[in-house]
């Protein structure tokens, strides 16, 4: 129902503004491409202008994109000369072109511009591109204005994209769904799989170029991710020759280095990097009560949490000819998590008998998990523009552990009395393996096919092993009952095809439609579960750009979300044994459709705003769940007044909403932007019979830079996140701000740069109240998120312009 009421009013708002007269708003558009006339390849960010054609007035303009492409929008009927300008290209023209009220649109094909000098060195190109591009299918955040992130990582930069949230421990959410599936460079990673947030910061922003967020996937993308899909894009360089870049951070709490090379010699392209980063350690006060009919227990105490990751790449682009190109990288990432900490324990007995013990807890939690990631792809144009097949062959490769040890005692100043210990670890392999084919035909003018098939094949491998504390010798021994092998199998074939076209050439439209065909195998100690599915993946996007820079667009699309790996392993950690934390074999893969309704407008001085309606359902939804238990038996472990955490299928979710995001130009010096995300969660329980959550969520940020001069810049972020409500409670608000400045030196070739994050809050306060059947909880941790850093970058470079060679037709010099 919501689906069609945000049809009507996108209907009724373009049908109004296609009832006004094109000719007086300027319905006239000229498209076009800007090659190297040496390379052949596009030249993105160069100046496209339309002249008058019986003068020099200029009647619009436009700025190449990475493929350079462009379109000067909104001109009147009439003839206009086209100019293409660029640093070290000669200027590219193209005189009277036509358009009119019968032919409104003027596609001039690729415009070829030569270098004017042979080799350039050391060239700086400077610009600004705009902060929000909107396109049919995607939203693209650009990252370059971007230095309170400076030295930080991935998260960091996700925090001021529109439309995402980010949580103090890194989880995103798209909004307001957490079930989100990201990409690198438009590919998945088992990294990814195991664990996102942490994932994510393996990542350094300083190697991130944009991120593209695309809540409502068409049918080319796979199916997973009932939230969107977040793909981050890193940097790139197709300039001749040889530059590339080093960036250090160092601070109170984070470090940071990357380094990044770029060589680029005729057809071939070659890239590497390398970075790293590490959280250093800091303490963490902790606290816990629980409350249930018969016994309480207290816990207070502190952790401190430490991590180290790194990350390298190699990548190749290999043009064989203007028609064929090879690209293929492999990268390897690894991350490591610490946790340590001590914990006193009060354990208050009311029923049956009154009793009151104190314990204390001393607890390690390690997570390692290494990753190597590699691909193929081949792309085959033809001699009709926009026709071209792609083939990819996608790899990836994930092994790791995830190990806990813990001992308690009874405190005793004359001499403590060791009382239980166990230790545990889970070791998984993981390798994913993607085959794709994909094909683009345009069949008339405005009119292109897209089909494509897709075979995912998933094999994750678990081993898990328990030992016991014996006090009396202090020695482990293996128990045998709590051993388990867990193997996960899934193999995906998928099949689709999308077109898009113009609708009485005003309107834009791309229909699809995806068949996934999923088999399930999980077997284990638990038994064998081989579920199977299929699923038919409607999607739909229809746009209207509407005078002055707007556009009007309404999109549609259902998704799923299968479950990670890590919310199936049934592997238990018991690094807290009042508080176990173990999957789901038995998850079912949650269902969702989204709905969205969006305006955009972008202003002459570079200002732009984006406001979207949106409706998302999910069926069979996926959340965490906690379950309280007097006694449980893990085989032949007996925990008793034990609290488990793990993921269920809890029922349907709704959630209505509107976000605003946007930037305001005050100045040549002053920009702004911001966002704020406003909407409400209906939960609808099918654990516990007629239990429902409704709440209201918002999420603000504020962003906003002064450029004192050429050379110096000073930025501010601000974020707040209000408390979330699930089914079983309430989650934290959480808040944090920045300052960053930076100056350019050398030339603009290097900067050093200030941040700092909550300066004058020592803790983020993050305070959860959980109620379940038969229990009370109350949690809360004190993260230590205050820090100073220093950031330092270096880009080096030199940059060739060879005109193309004439083709040699005397061969008498060869003989």
């Amino acid at each position: 129902m919501k689906f069609f009421i945000c049809l009507n009013i996108f209907i009724v708002i373009s049908l109004y503004s296609f009832a006004q007269p094109a000719v007086t708003h300027g319905a006239c558009r000229v498209s076009g491409k800007v090659l190297d006339s040496a390379s052949g390849q596009s030249v993105a960010y160069a100046t496209v202008t339309a002249f008058f054609n019986d003068s020099s007035r200029v009647a619009g303009g436009a700025i190449t994109d990475e493929k350079g492409a462009f379109t000067i929008e909104d001109l009147m009927p009439g003839t206009y000369n086209i100019k293409v300008d660029f640093i070290s290209y000669n200027a590219g023209v193209k005189n009277n072109i036509v358009v009119t009220t019968q032919k409104p649109v003027a596609a001039l094909g690729n415009i070829t511009i030569a270098g004017n000098s042979k080799t350039i060195k050391e060239v700086t190109i400077t610009g600004s591109r705009n902060f929000m591009e909107n396109h049919l299918d995607k939203l693209v955040y650009n990252v370059e204005k971007d230095i309170t992130s400076q030295g930080g990582v991935a998260t960091d930069v996700l925090k001021k994209v529109p439309q995402v949230s980010v949580d103090v421990d890194g989880n995103i959410e798209l909004l307001g769904s957490s079930n989100v599936q990201v990409f690198i460079n438009g590919k998945p990673s088992t990294m990814f799989d195991n664990n996102l947030a942490e994932a994510l910061q393996t990542i350094p922003a300083s190697q991130i170029k944009s991120i593209e967020v695309i809540s409502s996937p068409g049918a080319q993308y796979d199916a997973q991710g009932t939230g969107g899909i977040i793909n981050i894009i890193l940097k790139d360089n197709k300039s001749q020759g040889v530059s590339g870049n080093v960036a250090l951070s160092g601070g109170t709490r984070l470090e940071n280095g990357s380094a990044n090379v770029h060589v680029h010699k005729g057809s071939l392209d070659i890239s590497a990097s390398l970075s790293g980063n590490a959280q250093l350690k800091g303490t963490t006060p902790t606290s816990l009560n629980r409350t249930t009919d018969s016994v309480q227990l207290i816990q207070n105490g502190n952790g401190t949490l430490q991590k180290n990751n790194y990350r390298a790449q190699v990548g190749m682009d290999w043009q064989i000819s203007k028609k064929d190109d090879i690209t293929a990288s492999i990268g390897y990432s690894s991350l490591e998590t610490i946790n340590d900490g001590a914990i006193s324990q009060q354990q208050i007995a009311f029923y049956p008998a009154y009793s009151d013990a104190y314990t204390v807890r001393n607890a390690q939690n390690t997570l390692i998990y290494n990753t190597l990631d590699w691909n193929v792809n081949y792309k085959k144009k033809f001699h009709k523009e926009g026709q071209e097949l792609n083939l990819s062959y996608q790899s990836s490769y994930g092994t790791g552990s995830t190990h806990y040890e813990q001992n308690q005692f009874y405190p005793d100043s004359d001499n403590d009395s060791l009382l239980s210990g166990a230790k545990g670890n889970n070791k998984p392999a993981d390798k994913e393996t993607y085959v794709i084919a994909d094909y683009a035909q345009p069949i008339a003018k405005d009119v292109v096919i897209n089909a494509g098939v897709k075979g995912s094949f998933s094999r994750i491998n678990s081993y898990s092993d328990h030992y016991l504390l014996d006090p009396a010798s202090d020695i482990y021994s293996f128990d045998y009952s709590q051993l388990n092998n867990f193997n996960y199998n899934r193999d995906i074939y998928a099949a689709y095809a999308s077109v898009t076209f113009m609708l009485f050439k005003t309107y834009n439209l791309k229909l699809g439609l995806r068949d996934e065909d999923t088999k399930i195998s999980l077997t284990g100690d638990t038994g064998v579960i081989n579920p199977s599915y299929n699923f038919l993946i409607p999607s739909a996007v229809i746009s209207r750009t509407l005078p002055g820079n707007q556009t009007l667009k309404l999109s549609y699309a259902r998704r799923i979300q299968q479950a990670r790996y890590n919310k199936l392993n049934p592997f238990i950690d018991a690094t807290d044994p009042a508080n176990l934390v173990t999957g789901n074999p038995q998850l079912r893969p949650e269902r969702g459709q989204n709905v969205e309704l969006s305006y955009y407008k972008f202003f002459e001085k570079g200002s732009s705003v984006l406001v979207t309606l949106y409706y998302r359902y999910s069926a069979d939804d996926e959340q965490s769940y906690v379950l309280y238990y007097p006694t449980l038996n893990v085989g032949d472990s007996v925990y008793k007044n034990v609290a488990v955490t793990t993921n269920v299928n809890a029922g349907t979710q709704q959630v209505t909403g509107i976000n605003i995001s946007g930037t305001l130009t005050l100045s040549q010096k002053l920009e702004v932007r911001g966002g704020a995300n406003l909407f409400d969660k209906y939960i609808q329980s099918s654990l516990v019979a007629g239990a429902t959550s409704n709440s209201y969520n918002y999420r603000i940020n504020i962003n906003a830079t002064y450029q004192f001069n050429k050379n110096l810049i000073a930025e501010f972020f601000g974020n707040f996140n209000s408390a979330r409500t699930e089914i079983q409670g309430k989650f934290p608000s959480f808040t944090s701000y920045s300052f960053a400045i930076r100056q350019m030196l050398l030339n603009r070739k290097a900067s050093i740069a200030f941040t700092t994050t909550d300066p004058f809050n020592k803790y983020v306060d993050q305070l959860t109240d959980v109620t379940g059947q038969n229990f009370s909880m109350v949690s809360d941790r004190k993260i230590p998120y205050r820090s100073f850093g220093l950031n330092v970058t270096y880009k080096f470079g030199k940059i060739e312009y060879k005109e193309k060679k004439q083709e040699h037709t005397d061969t008498s010099e060869d003989q």
